[in-house]
């Protein structure tokens, strides 16, 4: 599976420095410099989760391989970018790619660091990386009614499709992103092929200078007032520390860099937890002295479809799964454990897996 999110924002909110600490295999140039991200970066970051850890403490394997997201480190957006402005439609063209966005918002003060767009403003900032968003769904919604139009008179699929369209069109030329017009799974594929930007999952994060990363500020709490009727979720952190953070090597020094900090954990930890939590992502295992891996499905699969993400044979020649519960799995401190109690079970193809399930498929090749 490949699922990214991009980073987006203004330019110089510190998107590339947020890119930086999250990143293990790329590093994005942070600079003080409207457009120093031109090509988008990608890396991949492992999704944190303790699960693994204490599988592992039980198993001792060879190795633990934890999964992984991409991230991509997207320039910044400016007004005006709907119409080309600032390399706009290249950089809105990487935005369409990804399957969900986390959005970087100033919220610190700092004289040093360019800002075009006045005093620091959380709101309106989202708001102008919002109305570019929208209107460039606006253009290519407008563009489909167009087609679709004439088969509409004719085909009665088409008809359905230009009125999601016409609600589209209407929500969008009232300022708000489709995300929130609360189509059904059945109304958003009809449009799939148009890869909406508004209709992206969003997480926001406040970007505060190092004195408010615990309580927050004043321009994290009317970012959080902002966004509240979308019922989206605001990270409050310093980027800046965060990179610090990532930049050491040692383990040890990390933790007394987190603890001067009075950190328990880097907060890149729940800004990861999150951004998979909000691509409706689901984590299954595999336990066995080579290894302790921990594998991505999407909220809802089948057992033959959360095989297949090891290998499509898995999937092709699927019979059954044997499944343990991370928690009995725990609880009893092995598989011949949890199987002489019972806890270990047989299920077919019908099983939809729950997160942290401990997993071993049967398949015929």
């Amino acid at each position: 599976m490949s699922l990214k999110a991009g980073i987006v924002g203004l330019p110089n909110v510190g998107k590339s420095t947020l890119f930086n600490a999250v990143s293990i295999s790329a590093k994005a140039q942070a600079s003080n410099y409207r457009f120093c991200t031109i090509e988008p970066n990608t890396g991949l970051v492992d999704v944190p989760d303790e699960r693994m850890n204490k599988l592992a403490e039980l198993v001792k394997p060879d190795r633990i391989v934890p999964t992984q997201l991409e991230i991509v480190d997207i320039a910044g957006l400016v007004k005006g970018a709907s119409k080309g402005e600032g390399l706009g439609n290249k950089f809105l063209g990487n935005i369409r790619e990804v399957d969900a966005i986390i959005h970087v918002i100033r919220c610190f003060e700092d004289e040093n660091v360019l800002r075009d767009e006045g005093a620091i403003n959380p709101v309106g900032d989202k708001e102008i990386i919002d109305t570019e968003l929208q209107l460039k769904d606006l253009e290519s919604v407008e563009k489909k009614m167009q087609r679709t139009e004439k088969m509409a008179k004719t085909d009665p699929k088409a008809k359905v499709e230009l009125e999601v369209l016409q609600r589209c069109k209407t929500h969008l030329d009232a300022g708000k992103s489709v995300r929130t017009l609360g189509l059904s799974k059945e109304e958003k594929l009809l449009i799939a092929d148009l890869c909406l930007l508004t209709d992206k999952s969003v997480l926001y994060v406040a970007n505060v200078d190092e004195a408010s990363m615990h309580t927050g500020n004043k321009f994290s709490e009317a970012l959080k007032a902002g966004v509240a009727e979308e019922g989206a979720e605001v990270i409050v952190m310093c980027n800046n520390i965060e990179a610090q953070i990532a930049e050491l090597d040692n383990p040890d020094d990390k933790q007394m860099f987190m603890e001067e900090y009075n950190m328990t954990e880097p907060a890149l930890n729940r800004l990861i937890k999150t951004t998979y939590k909000l691509l409706q992502l689901d984590t299954y295992f595999t336990a066995g002295v080579q290894e302790v891996r921990a594998w991505t499905i999407h909220k809802g699969w089948k057992a033959p479809q959360a095989a297949g993400v090891i290998h499509t044979d898995f999937e092709k020649g699927f019979i059954k799964a044997e499944v343990i519960s991370y928690e009995d799995y725990v609880k009893y401190g092995s598989e011949s454990a949890a199987r002489e109690v019972g806890k270990l079970r047989i299920e077919g193809k019908e099983y939809l897996v729950q997160d942290g399930d401990v997993m071993h498929f049967r398949f015929n090749v």
